[in-house]
């Protein structure tokens, strides 16, 4: 059955009771005479709550009302906020940098407001040691606590150990500064045409943005 609401010729009823342009009640009134109004006014007659008897209708231009819906559940489509779940991989005897390379993908997930789901994978004589994967991911939750917090402690699920670490920053905040650094990044490139921008830097803010942009819950796997 189709969503959209009777209007115009498409209602069937002897009488209906209207509401006028600007929200008074009319009352009770054949539909030949809502009608006639309808003309008069130069709008639709729209059927509002086909359920009640007689029937609702409103005097309203249905165009413009189905436009400004529109426009009205895109932007809440746009602000929502999704909880979105990101997932890193580490192995218990990771050297330097690699731990710095990971824990910078899991302080920019907490910045974007995602919660981070950190997985130690063991392997061979290495599961006999969970101690090792205790200790990693202790001190990753103490690197970032400015950050997040632990949301799960760390638990052995089979070869691997998990523990999960939640934003300190709301969704809705992070997309919301991401907005403003977009905007303020545009406002600066039109006062300075001329500037030339880092690369690395451009490339950063890209993903950035990218990251601020999504609708969609999504799991994101980096594997050491």
């Amino acid at each position: 059955m189709s969503a959209e609401p009777r209007i115009n010729d498409r209602i069937r009823v002897p009488e209906v009771r209207l509401v006028g342009p600007s929200g008074e009640q009319v009352g009770i009134v054949p539909l030949a005479k809502a009608l006639e109004l309808a003309q008069e006014y130069d709008l639709d007659l729209v059927e509002v709550a086909a359920n009640a008897r007689p029937p609702v209708c409103k005097l309203m231009d249905y165009g413009k009302f189905k436009y400004e819906s529109a426009m009205k559940a895109r932007e809440a489509r746009k602000n929502q906020a999704h909880t979105v779940i990101k997932e890193m991989k580490l192995r218990p005897k990771i050297d330097p940098h690699d731990y710095d390379t990971k824990k910078g993908h899991v302080v920019r997930f907490l910045k974007q407001g995602d919660k981070v789901k950190i997985t130690i994978m063991f392997r061979g004589r290495e599961q006999s040691r969970p101690e090792l994967g205790y200790r990693l991911l202790q001190r990753l939750a103490e690197d970032v606590q400015d950050l997040g917090f632990v949301e799960s402690n760390p638990k052995q699920d089979g070869r691997n150990m998990i523990m999960v670490l939640g934003p300190h920053k709301k969704k809705t905040e992070a997309m919301a500064e991401a907005r403003q650094a977009q905007e303020a990044r545009k406002a600066d490139a039109k006062a300075n045409p001329g500037r030339s921008q880092n690369p690395a830097e451009a490339e950063a803010e890209t993903a950035a943005e990218v990251e601020a942009e999504v609708e969609t819950p999504a799991e994101e796997h980096a594997e050491a």
